[in-house]
């Protein structure tokens, strides 16, 4: 089966200016998030924010906790997000039972022991997308629907990025630690993620792209707003991004992405915003 997770260390702003596009890959992208009937995880160095992905098909998967975290079980000191971008699937969280249909999301808190995935159908699976991250205190087990999220409009055709951000995993929805999950579905004709573009040194987050066309992509763009860079990523891949980094994106065709963050607050609107005419 293979190890069940990689570490990615924390890099610095002066050390990003040097990297190679192999180099960035390497350090910043997850190139796959998804596995069948095994979670895998990117443990990393920035606010220990651990990725995974797992896909259930011929039998249900427990959550197991890796080297890394130094714990009994998984969740002995950490909080859970999860938001199934599949098909109908459900999560047993210490013996009670939620299901989750397609963008339907689950928050799992501190505490629990036992946290185990399966598809309501094998041919039809679940895709669960999980973001973790450390918790200093219990929370309940709360699931989110689309109709519970908090939905904000931003964005115009005109400038190609009219979306539509759905705030699950949030604190005005969700008690958690630190952990904050959402998503963002731009509308046909729009291609630009989060721009104008924003920073914020107190958190950093996890973009993970999905429903990107086949043969599509989308260019996700990273660095000092003086100092940028890019990423091409396809469909269910993520990527890292630093709190000292811009995080926005262009599709080749409209897409739908989840961003995850954790840091020093749960503020939302906690951004250090950039003018477009001042990115270089």
């Amino acid at each position: 089966m293979g190890k069940k997770y990689k570490v990615r260390y924390a890099s610095s702003p002066k050390e990003v200016k040097k990297m190679t596009t192999k180099q960035l890959r390497k350090e910043f992208l997850i190139k796959k998030v998804m596995h069948k009937d095994v979670i895998k995880w990117t443990y990393s160095h920035y606010d220990r924010y651990a990725t995974g992905g797992v896909i259930p098909i011929k039998k249900e998967v427990k959550l197991e906790t890796i080297e890394p975290l130094k714990a009994d079980y998984f969740l002995e000191r950490r909080e859970l997000g999860i938001i199934n971008v599949g098909q109908t699937g459900t999560v047993k969280v210490d013996g009670k039972e939620y299901t989750l249909e397609y963008k339907e999301a689950l928050y799992v808190g501190k505490g629990s022991k036992e946290v185990v995935f399966a598809s309501k159908s094998e041919k039809n699976p679940a895709h669960f997308y999980l973001n973790s991250t450390p918790a200093h205190k219990t929370f309940p087990t709360q699931k989110v629907s689309q109709e519970d999220a908090e939905i904000v409009e931003l964005g115009t055709l005109e400038t190609a990025n009219a979306r539509t951000i759905r705030k699950l995993i949030v604190n005005s929805i969700v008690k958690t630690c630190q952990l904050q999950m959402g998503m963002t579905e731009l509308k046909t004709g729009s291609v630009w993620n989060t721009m104008p573009a924003h920073s914020h040194d107190r958190r950093m987050e996890v973009y993970f792209y999905f429903e990107v066309p086949k043969e599509q992509a989308v260019s996700h763009f990273m660095g000092q707003p003086k100092e940028t860079r890019h990423i091409w990523l396809q469909n269910e891949q993520a990527v890292i991004s630093p709190p000292w980094s811009i995080h926005a994106g262009s599709g080749t065709s409209n897409y739908v992405f989840i961003w995850g963050m954790a840091g020093e607050n749960l503020d939302y609107g906690d951004m250090d915003h950039c003018k477009i005419t001042e990115l270089r």
